[in-house]
């Protein structure tokens, strides 16, 4: 049974949102996430690219960095593009590399555009590159990155999006009414061409890319931090792989006008053209959450269930620990909150999916997942 339209793409849920108080105080992101294979031994190694912009009413010449001790002590807000890639598995690493907002071009209604030296972010392109010594990476800890090299040029086909309705729209956006916000324009995405790591070129092929591409924005972040999602998906049933299906979850504990709600989760599974919905702010769909998370000494663990008036869906998802690393990001009042912020590229797991028939759940199918995008962290750490 088809419930809910969460595959509504929306350019202007994508586009740039810092407007208004937000400028001055708020963060809008475009993330992507996909599976690359090596060009010489064919072997998969997951990729991530990221355009984060920060506070652009604040802009200098120069881009402000939060954690740099003189900001620290005069109260600086953090301003600047953050360019951000990086990989997974045992090398994984985060790179970055900032621009002042005063050179950065960028479209400011959709569809989104955004670019700075050989750097540029669409709905359809992502090129640029980075590059940061060890030598840099130590001596500027206020970078809060890696040290390496990486080119991407690369093209993206969003197939499948997850718009959460309600909460995201511009009535809701225009008060500011929640302090963090999500749409995956291409929770589904597939991406072609090329990623050049630490002087290693790796293929990317659209039907082996397992691509992800949503963004968030608002003026602060989430605590605790959930993601996970994956449209590398086989039928336990069946035993074939699932061509048109992808499930995602994220969330943690949603602020409205300032004030935390439950932990609640926002949850969806497209399943071979069949929307079931577990987002909590429809509440028509009366939905349940429960969800917990487990550090082992090799692993990190996460349990999902999520109910609503006409199916339920329970998610388990491993990562090793030695193939995530924690991301980092400062908070744009220039805070750095979340410093254990787990996340991975490499997760495995099932997803358990029923239909609601005379209150009893009917099992539709049992789904092996891989390529899990995943992501856990509360602050402190």
């Amino acid at each position: 049974m088809i419930i809910g339209k969460f595959n509504r793409h929306s350019k202007r849920r994508n586009a740039f949102m810092l407007h208004g108080p937000l400028a001055h105080q708020g963060y809008d992101w475009w993330w992507h996430s996909f599976t690359a294979q090596d060009a010489e031994t064919g072997e998969d190694k997951p990729f991530f690219i990221e355009f984060f912009i920060c506070n652009p009413a604040l802009a200098e010449k120069e881009p402000v960095l939060g954690q740099l001790p003189a900001n620290k002590k005069k109260k600086k807000k953090p301003s600047y593009l953050m360019v951000k890639a990086g990989t997974w598995g045992e090398d994984a690493c985060q790179l970055h590399r900032f621009f002042s907002l005063k050179e950065v071009k960028l479209h400011k209604t959709a569809p989104y555009r955004v670019s700075a030296g050989d750097c540029l972010a669409s709905d359809a392109v992502l090129k640029g590159s980075i590059s940061v010594s060890q030598e840099d990476a130590k001596a500027h800890p206020e970078w809060m990155c890696d040290a390496g090299d990486i080119s991407f040029d690369l093209t993206i086909d969003k197939q499948i999006a997850f718009n959460v309705g309600y909460g995201a729209s511009k009535p809701l956006r225009d008060v500011e009414a929640f302090a963090m916000y999500w749409h995956a324009e291409g929770m589904k995405s597939a991406y072609s061409g090329t990623i050049t790591y630490n002087g290693r070129k790796y293929n990317v092929v659209p039907e082996k890319s397992y691509g992800y591409a949503d963004k968030n924005w608002g003026r602060d972040f989430t605590s605790p931090w959930v993601w996970l999602s994956s449209n590398c998906l086989v039928s336990k049933k069946t035993g074939k792989k699932l061509e048109n299906s992808v499930f995602d979850i994220g969330g943690g504990r949603p602020k409205i006008y300032f004030v935390p709600l439950d932990r609640r989760l926002l949850g969806v599974f497209y399943y071979e053209g069949k929307e079931y919905d577990f987002n909590f702010s429809k509440l028509h769909l009366q939905v349940k959450t429960e969800f917990s998370f487990e550090e082992t000494d090799t692993e990190v663990i996460w349990h999902v269930r999520q109910e609503n008036i006409k199916a339920a869906m329970e998610t388990e998802v491993h990562c090793l620990k030695k193939d995530m690393l924690f991301i980092n990001y400062e908070s744009p009042d220039g805070k750095k909150r979340h410093n254990h912020l787990w996340n991975g590229g490499n997760g495995w797991g099932t997803v358990k999916l029923y239909d609601k028939k005379r209150d009893k759940l009917v099992l539709v199918d049992e789904i092996e997942a891989t390529h899990i995008g995943c992501e856990y962290g509360e602050y402190g750490g």
